[in-house]
């Protein structure tokens, strides 16, 4: 009996391909203002946009204040939502301040559900 081993190329490529994919970890998915920044903002404001020396947002509220500025001058459209979450965005990654407004979460608590009023039999 004889064994054939295959050495080519593309074999040995596609065995280090699906091994790497089996080890590496998993991505993480992107909150909703990372994608809004990364596609809307990210082509005119690197990371060194927001460290330098003369930077306007100086807390949350003046932050949030830029976001709306600019999002407006680029003529986004982007609503109330969407600002605040590009807002937490840029906070979490570089400014750090302490969130003064606006509910920590993005997800809106459910109303309580209350029973239904049952009408006296007539």
């Amino acid at each position: 009996m004889t064994i054939t081993r295959c050495t080519s190329p593309m074999w040995s490529a596609a065995a280090v391909s699906a091994i790497a994919l089996a080890i590496a970890p998993p991505a993480q998915a992107q909150s909703r203002g990372e994608l809004l920044y990364s596609t809307h903002c990210i082509a005119c404001h690197s990371s060194q946009m927001h460290w330098r020396d003369k930077r306007l947002a100086t807390d949350w509220d003046s932050l949030k204040a830029q976001v709306r500025r600019w999002q407006a001058a680029a003529m986004l459209g982007w609503n109330e939502e969407d600002i605040v979450e590009v807002t937490r965005h840029l906070n979490g990654s570089f400014y750090h301040f302490e969130q003064t407004s606006d509910p920590r979460s993005s997800a809106l608590p459910l109303p309580a559900l209350r029973p239904a009023a049952r009408s006296a039999p007539s």
